[in-house]
């Protein structure tokens, strides 16, 4: 089962290398159903491992030129506020609510995957709007970021649609920064549950380790695999993923 749950790790990674997101909703319920971690504490554990990974799968984004570090600190900034928050409130939600509102956000991260995105392309953007879609990053990043402090889930399939179609990224780009949200956004989550709720910091580096190797392999798999075949087999996982949670939890 240990053995499952370090593979299973290995997935993480590869998909939030990958895909700029996707990975991260199966943290939890490894932790939870393979680890038998209790479920504020895997949520917790779910925050760190996600920072961890996204921060190494960016590093390699960042030099490819695939990360547009103003929009990703702006979007980052209020996902963090929003995230430690979430994390904060969590205390007082029982676990199980926590639990079905995780299943839920598997099934939109499902949808949103099968669905696919499209690059706006490397004209497409705000201009006169500018401002207005400034204030709309900050308002997306943070509600989100509750998001993301309250289960877990680092959002990424919500962060590159909002990059791409009101920060005018090309798609690439969007993918890159989308991980500096995401790292800063969990971390800020894991700072708001550590509060409340203590994790086992040898099992989290375990599963990060696993995890930042899969963010390596991401980035080659990306060169043999057709993405978009990728991305709707992790869909139909990840579908399947969120029936069996709901199904546990109601």
């Amino acid at each position: 089962m240990f053995t499952l749950a370090l593979v299973l790790s290995v997935l993480i990674g590869v998909a939030l290398g990958l895909l700029g997101g996707g990975g991260s909703i199966l943290t939890t319920p490894i932790l939870i159903y393979a680890l038998g971690v209790e479920t504020k504490a895997a949520i917790a554990t779910s925050l760190l491992v996600v920072g961890v990974t996204s921060v190494a799968a960016v590093i390699q984004h960042a030099r490819a030129g695939n990360v547009e570090w103003r929009t990703g600190l702006i979007f980052g900034g209020a996902g963090m506020a929003g995230a430690y928050v979430g994390g904060f409130i969590a205390a007082w939600i029982p676990a199980t609510v926590l639990m079905i509102l995780f299943g839920a956000m598997m099934l939109a991260t499902a949808v949103a995957m099968f669905r696919g995105r499209k690059d706006p392309g490397p004209s497409a953007g705000p201009r006169s709007g500018e401002s207005q879609a400034l204030w709309k990053i900050i308002a997306e990043g943070l509600v989100v970021g509750v998001v993301t402090g309250l289960v877990g889930a680092g959002g990424g399939f919500l962060v590159v649609p909002a990059l791409a179609l009101l920060g005018g990224l090309p798609m690439k780009k969007a993918v890159g920064t989308s991980l500096l949200v995401i790292a800063l956004k969990s971390f800020a989550g894991y700072a708001g549950h550590a509060a409340h709720v203590t994790i086992d910091l040898e099992l989290a580096a375990l599963v990060s380790g696993a995890a930042v190797v899969g963010s390596f392999a991401g980035s080659r798999i990306a060169n043999v695999i057709p993405p978009d075949a990728l991305r709707r087999g992790f869909a139909g996982f990840v579908l399947v993923m969120a029936g069996f949670v709901l199904y546990q939890q109601i």
